[in-house]
This record gives structure tokens, sequence and C-alpha cells, in this order.
């Protein structure tokens, strides 16, 4: 065991039936424990694990798992309350990249996934030390073992060698495996949350005989929300509350709770779920605040020793308003409505808003979580939870911190493509670092960041509580729009301008009315009536006018939604005309969505009842429907597109890149940035083509350098040089068209005045030919992991800011919207009649930078700036990285926070 693997933290994740274990190195304390593990096995699996029964095998496995740490040896166990569980060990043989695996479980806790999450946490471990392929011998009767290899989501052979089988495991990490992986931690999650989310039975802890309390609130609640199963109180100072059954502690309960919800002082939380564990309960909610670092690491270690899932502290609490359990562990004012939105919040604010705007809706909630400050049930627990619940068809979210985005974004882009999932970007004032710098850290603002993960996970994000309630009324009661273009039809002028701003600055596009459609309202319209975009039916439009106008363009094949703009008249009111019944109307006829806008409403956003018992969107100002229309148009054209794949690169030499960046960081402990020839390295290893250049100390080099280097014209580029240096034209730090020995020579002796005891030397590159000039980058960020950049460069990027972002790994899908989402993307395409760009060579350029990002977690920035393009190449013409000592961090390893 290697002291690497020595060093590495315990981590804690789940067994397929939701049991929480804790996976860690093997220790040299472990070896009673390990020598227990085997000699509590049966004969029959002693023989299939050592294909013998000899308990001397077993004694020598333990000894070898617990032996001074040695190169090329790793071993992980599985604890579960204190008792090892499991083991699962490699060792490198004689074949490179080839590690040799075996792997034990506890007899009785066969098939609930133990022996698999140890392999997966050492698939993990191995891909950092190098390895690419595992090994293991078999007998072949023991099929578990071989249906765990097969099982995987890994590349297996099997090979048979009279009675035994040699297994052959590749460790790439593709889709599949991911995919894999993804689907077993669904499993173990959700049965996890059963305890929390489905509990037989609850007990609250911290209700007062007094009125006012919050735990007396969380009690009442539950009681009068009609909870399905056992409840109790516990109190020492009472023997009931609220006419439920109290007991003095959790242990003197007449059965073990499923689910704990306390909302007792700080002081005292630690202790309850000590108590709480040791009882055998599953699940913690707890809504007290105020807790300090140590009591909130005791109370995760309580949670973590004895397998309870928690939601909180600090929290409004958690409801399932299914039939069959009636949860409402919360102190909201009211309780839920049921209904079909999901919602997780972390602020309780925020939750009372969304129950009470939901509830007013008629949406209502499935299941709510306040997650409080989220210790360890977190959005994407909900998410997973809401996927397979059956009921949930809207997920709302408001979170504030994200523990592993990379994981949530790969279960968000699978369940969006289920249902709509909203959420508020809360925390979006950066402005002063609103790309004002030209080097990609600076660029890389996170509310950048964040909406990158929306954006690639097709989360519609909203930018407060209000647009996310009003986009939700649309999305749960309309079908989605076929595109962005929206036709506009009002009975009254100055409503149809007012919608007509509103959808235009939402991004929403506003078509032309074709002749035949122009035909067709004429036929059904007053006289008057105007068929512009928007369409002026006049004060005069009936009831059932209106009705044939608005079906005749939901029926027109350039139409893709229908905005209603309303306001009372006089003429309808003394024909009897209701124009709203003309909307809501046997709505259920139609496939695009209808919205309606009336200015008279006093509320926000109401959801209108429509004849064949359906809804209708109702807006107070035309604001709100432009922007829910437009989150409803990008993601009928997010579910439209192909989902993107991981294109191959060729000439990638991970390997040397590892040893290029493991160098330079033995040489430079603290990191920083590299120089010139150390960076043109590591781009050669992913085949990224730099312009020419030379490195010059000194005048007489510099001009050898230019002869060597000088273009068809005999032009050269001159840049000063030292550690660091992140603006050269802010520092004139570069000589531009330099032509001939003497304009050489000084050139450099003016930067080699000018920069003395700083500059190192200087680079020397031929003129580029003339192109557009980009910027491309890559920043690791400490949450989000390495965020792509793109857009224009030279020194217009520090001015015009013009960049997009995406989060790695870039897909085929991902690079196509990095290119075409800045302003300056029709530069790109040809606009102005300049020719497109060599697009092909752009999207390699940004899949390869994508593919450095995931290699190296050292890489802590790169910036290519400016990046040549032009009509038959890419090239980057100035390169720097930035490299700090990090280790890898596997974002998918199963794992709880």
């Amino acid at each position: 065991m290697s002291d690497d693997m020595l060093n590495r933290s315990p981590v804690h994740a789940l067994l397929t039936d939701g049991t929480t274990v804790c996976i860690r190195p093997v220790l040299p304390g472990d070896h009673d424990q390990l020598d227990g593990l085997y000699q509590e096995m049966s004969p029959e699996n002693l023989r299939l694990r050592f294909f013998g029964m000899s308990r001397r095998s077993a004694a020598l496995a333990a000894d070898r798992a617990c032996a001074p740490p040695r190169t090329g040896y790793r071993a992980l166990l599985a604890e579960s309350m204190g008792r090892v569980i499991g083991l699962a060990e490699y060792e490198v043989g004689e074949e490179e990249g080839t590690a040799e695996i075996s792997i034990a479980v506890a007899d009785g806790l066969h098939h609930r996934g133990v022996g698999t999450l140890l392999v997966e946490h050492l698939v993990s471990a191995a891909r950092e030390d190098g390895i690419i392929t595992f090994a293991a011998d078999a007998l072949s009767e023991n099929r578990e073992v071989l249906r765990l290899f097969a099982d995987l989501g890994l590349r297996a052979t099997r090979r048979f060698e009279g009675p035994e089988v040699r297994c052959t495991i590749d460790l790439d990490e593709d889709d599949t495996y991911l995919t894999t992986v993804e689907a077993r931690g669904r499993a173990a999650d959700v049965a996890s949350l059963e305890p929390l989310l489905r509990p037989k039975s609850v007990a609250v802890v911290g209700a007062g005989r007094k009125p006012g309390s919050v735990g007396r609130a969380l009690l009442h609640h539950l009681h009068t929300g009609g909870y399905t199963g056992r409840l109790f109180a516990v109190n020492p100072n009472a023997s009931a509350i609220l006419g439920v059954h109290a007991h003095p502690s959790v242990s003197a309960l007449p059965l073990t709770p499923d689910l704990v919800v306390t909302a007792a002082p700080a002081a005292a939380v630690p202790g309850i779920a000590e108590e709480c564990g040791k009882a055998g309960v599953r699940a913690l909610v707890v809504v007290s605040a105020g807790l300090d670092s140590a009591q909130a690491r005791t109370l995760l270690t309580a949670c973590r020793t004895y397998g309870m899932r928690l939601v909180g502290p600090n929290c409004l609490g958690i409801s399932n308003t299914e039939q069959a359990v009636r949860l409402d562990a919360t102190f909201a004012a009211d309780h839920p409505r049921p209904g079909t939105a999901g919602v997780a919040v972390q602020s309780g604010g925020v939750g009372i808003a969304l129950l009470d705007g939901l509830s007013r809706l008629g949406i209502g909630v499935s299941t709510f979580a306040s997650l409080g400050d989220k210790y360890d049930v977190s959005g994407n627990d909900l998410l997973q939870w809401w996927e397979g619940d059956g009921r949930t068809d809207l997920a709302l979210l408001h979170l504030e911190s994200f523990g592993n985005p990379r994981a949530f974004s790969r279960t968000a882009r699978r369940v969006t493509r289920r249902m709509p999932v909203l959420t508020v970007d809360a925390g979006r004032t950066d402005e002063g670092r609103r790309a004002a710098a030209s080097h990609t850290a600076a660029a890389a603002t996170r509310t950048m960041t964040r909406q990158a993960l929306f954006t690639q996970a097709g989360i519609t994000a909203t930018h407060s509580v209000g647009e996310l309630l009003e986009t939700a009324a649309l999305l749960h009661s309309q079908p989605l729009p076929s595109s962005a273009r929206v036709v506009i039809v009002t009975n009254a002028g100055g409503a149809g301008v007012l919608s007509a701003d509103a959808c235009a600055e939402a991004g929403l596009v506003l078509p032309n009315l074709t002749r035949d459609l122009v035909d067709d309202l004429q036929a059904v319209l007053p006289p008057g009536a105007t068929f512009g975009n928007p369409v002026d039916a006049t004060a005069a439009v009936t009831e059932d006018e209106l009705r044939a106008c608005v079906d005749r363009i939901l029926r027109h094949p350039g139409v893709g939604a229908v905005l209603v703009a309303l306001v009372p008249t006089a003429v309808a009111a003394a024909t009897g005309d209701d124009l709203v019944r003309a909307v809501t109307r046997e709505p259920g006829r139609r496939t695009l969505p209808v919205a309606v806008v009336r200015l008279e409403q006093e509320v926000p956003v109401r959801l209108l009842p429509a004849t064949d018992g359906g809804t209708i969107p109702s807006y107070a100002e035309p604001r709100a429907a432009a922007e829910a229309l437009a989150h409803a148009a990008r993601r009928s054209a997010w579910l439209g597109r192909p989902t993107g794949s991981l294109p191959v690169l060729d000439g990638v030499d991970s390997a040397r890149a590892h040893e290029v960046a493991a160098s330079y960081l033995a040489a430079h402990p603290d990191g920083g940035w590299l120089e010139p020839d150390t960076c043109a390295d590591l781009l050669a290893c992913y085949g990224i083509p730099q312009l020419p250049w030379a490195w010059a100390e000194t005048d007489d080099e510099a001009v050898l350098a230019a002869e060597r280097l000088r273009g068809a014209d005999g032009r050269v580029v001159m840049k000063a040089h030292w550690p660091g240096l992140l603006h050269k034209s802010e520092q004139h730090a570069v000589h531009l068209d330099l032509r001939g020995e003497a304009r050489v020579r000084a050139a450099f002796r003016d930067l080699e005045t000018r920069f003395a005891g700083v500059m190192t030397g200087a680079v020397v590159q031929p003129l580029a030919e003339r192109g557009t000039e980009l910027f491309a980058g890559v920043v690791q960020d400490e949450v989000f992991g390495p965020l792509v950049l793109f857009g224009l460069g030279g020194t217009a990027t520090e001015v015009l800011a013009d960049h997009a972002a995406r989060l790695a790994p870039l897909t085929d899908q991902d690079v196509h919207d990095l290119i075409t989402a800045p302003r300056c993307a029709p530069l790109l395409y040809g606009a102005h009649g300049s020719g497109p760009v060599d697009l092909e060579g752009l999207e390699q350029l940004l899949l390869r930078l994508s593919r450095i990002a995931q290699d190296l977690p050292q890489l802590a920035e790169a910036d290519f700036n400016p990046v040549l393009a032009t009509p038959g190449s890419v090239t980057v013409l100035d390169a720097r990285i930035r490299l700090l000592p990090r280790r890898p961090q596997d974002p998918y390893l199963r794992r709880l926070r």
C-alpha cells in the first residue's frame, strides 16, 4: 500500500438497499478485523475466494493487506457500524499497466453491492496510478464475482482455463461506465430516501407544551396533516402533546421510528443524533439552527456512522403529499396543496414563497424539502427521487451552493429530458468581475460558470422566485412551443405594443403573417382589424371571433405560440362576450401553447380553468408572459437537439502530458506559469497547432531566430517574457512588424532595458497572416471543475468581454454551442462576405483544450490569446498555462457529501 493511499480520506457511500458504508484505505490496525472477516466465512465461500478451504490462506491475506506500504499495491475496505464487511485490493504485476484484483465480502452481505462499490473506488484509484487493466482469476462456479465483473459497465473479457476463469477488465472511463455507475447510485440513493420521505413512523423531538415553539408547530402539522404512519412526541416532561403520545427519549419509544424531526436547541442536536443512531433511526431532519463547527461535525459523524440520511440543519422541514403518506413535517403557515411539483430549496423563506405560490396556482406539491445548510441530502438526491416517484412532472430548485456540480449536471441532463427542471439563478452580482481582464481566470465569473452548468444540463434558470412561478405555470399547463415564433393577438393596440416589446426583449421572434393566414383571419375578424404582428382584433371583436382567430393562427405551420393580450371593454360587457372564455374553451385540441395577458389582473400569474379540465396561464404583465414563453421555447429547442457525444481525438499523448506536468511541479512545488518551451511541449501532447517560435536571451540569438523564422515578407514579432506576465500589450512588451537585423537587435535591447531585472528572454515569431483574432481558455473552478471559455480575442477581449463558457468535458454539441454563443459568431461564419473560418479546426482546438483540462487536474489556467482563425487554419499565436499542485478527484465516484 502506498503512502499516497494512506493519505486518502475515508468517504461514505450507499449500498443498494440504502445502507451507508465507509470506504477507506486499510490500516495496520485493521488486521484483527480483516482476519475475522475471513475466519467468519463459510468453508464454501473460503474455497471460492482462495480456491481452497485453508484458513492459513485467510490469515496470509490479512497479513498482506495490513503490511507496510509498498509501491504498486492498494487495498480498500468497506466498514459499517465499525465492522469491516468487505475488502478489495490490487497489486501491479509484471505486465505494465495491469494489476491483479481480488475481492472479499462478509458472509450474509452478498447481493447488497458491497463488492461492486469497492471495485468502483478501486478503479478510480487505479486510474490515478496509471493502471489501465484489471485482471483476476476466479473459479468458473463463482457466479457472483463473475457477474460483478460483467455488470461493472467496463469492457470485460473471460478466458476459461480448466476450472478457472481469467477475467480481464479495461479501465477506460466512457459514457457507458458512467451511466452504469449512475444507475447503481440512483437506485441506492432512492432506497436511502425511503425512510425520509415515506416513513412508516415519525418522532418529533423538541415539541413543547407551550404554543409558539417550532417543535410544537412541526408536531401540529404532522398531526393535522393526516400523516398515515405512527406519530410520537419526545418530551421528558409530558405524557401527551397536542393529543400525540409523548415519551421521555427516542430510546424510550415503543418502536424505532424511521424518521426523527428535531427542533431542539443546537447544543442538544449532536446528542440527539447519537441517540437516534444507536436506536436504529434511518433518517433525521434537523430544523434547529446555530450549530457551531464542532456540533456540526459531531452531527454529521453520527449520521454517517449509523447510516442516517440527514436534511438540514437550519431548515423549514420536509413534506410528501402522497395520499398513502401525507407527511407534512414543516412549520410553514399552511399545509402544502397536493400536486405534481417537486420542490427543493436551501432558503426557508423561498420555500414558503414557492409553497404558497404553487398552492395558489393549483399546481400543488408532490414532495418538498428545505435543505437548509445541506450537510447531506441535496438537490441531486431529490432530482433522483422525483425521476422515479410516479407523481412529479415539474422540478423546482433554489440552490445557493453545489456539492458536486458535475454529478449534478449528469443527473439533471437525464431528468430534464423527462420533466422541466427550473431554478432561480441566485447570486448573480459579479458585475465588477465581468470579464474585465483578458486572462481566463479573471474572465470566468461564478455567474458564467453557473450559467454554463444550467445551459448544458437543460435547466431553466430564472432570475427571481416570481419568474420561476410564472414559468412553472406555463410549463405545467401548456404544450411546448414548436419554435420561438410568436403571434400576438389583442383587442387593444396599446396592449399589443407592450406585448411586442416584451417578446422582442425576451428573444422571441414576431414573424410577419403570410398572405394565406391574413386571408384566413380576415374571414373571421370584424372590419377594422389589422393584420400585422400584433394582430389587432379591435375592441369590437366577439368571443366567437376571437376564438376562431386564435385557433386559425395555431394551425399555421410558421407559428410556435400565441400570446393573447386582452383589456376589458364596455363593448364586450354590453354584448355579454367573455373574451377570456374564448381562449379557455376546449384548449385540449391545441398542440401549441397559448398565454394570456390581462393588464387589469391583480395577481402576477394565475391559471384560468378551461372547459376541458385543463388550464391556461394568465399574466398581469406582458414581460412575464414573454419570459415564460421564451423559457419554454429554449426548453423545446434543447429537447429537440442531439444529446451530444465525446469525440475521439487522435494524436493525444496523455501519458507524456502527465510527465510534463509532474516534471514541472517537481521543480516548482508551488506551481506557476510555464516557460514557453514547457508550454509548447504540453500543447504538442494534444496536437494543438502553434505558430512557430524561437527563444532568445541575447540580441544575437534574436537576430538568428528572426533570420530563421521570418515570413515571406521578412517580418517578425518579438515578445518579452518573464514568469507571470499576463498583459503583454498593456506592458508594451511586444514589438510588431520587425524587418532586418538592425530593427530586431534594437527591439531586443529596448525590451532588455525597460524590463531589466524581470525579463528572462524573448519569444520571436513570424508575423502572422491576417485573420480573426479569437480567445480560448480553460480554468479549473474549485467547485465546478474545468470551465472552457471562448470568444473574441486580441486586445478587444478586455474591452468587449465577448465570451461564452461551457463546463468540460465538452461534447460535440457543447463545442457547437460554444462557437455560436458569442456576439462575434457571425464573423466566423463569413459575415460581411469574408468567408467562413476553419470551423473544423476551431472545434478541434476547443475539444483538445477540454481534453487537457480533463487529463490534468493540475491545470489551474490555460490562456490562448490570440488564436488566429483563417479560412484555412486555426493557430495559437500566444499560449500561457499555469499549473498548481493538485490531487485528481473523480467527480463521478459514488460517495455522499
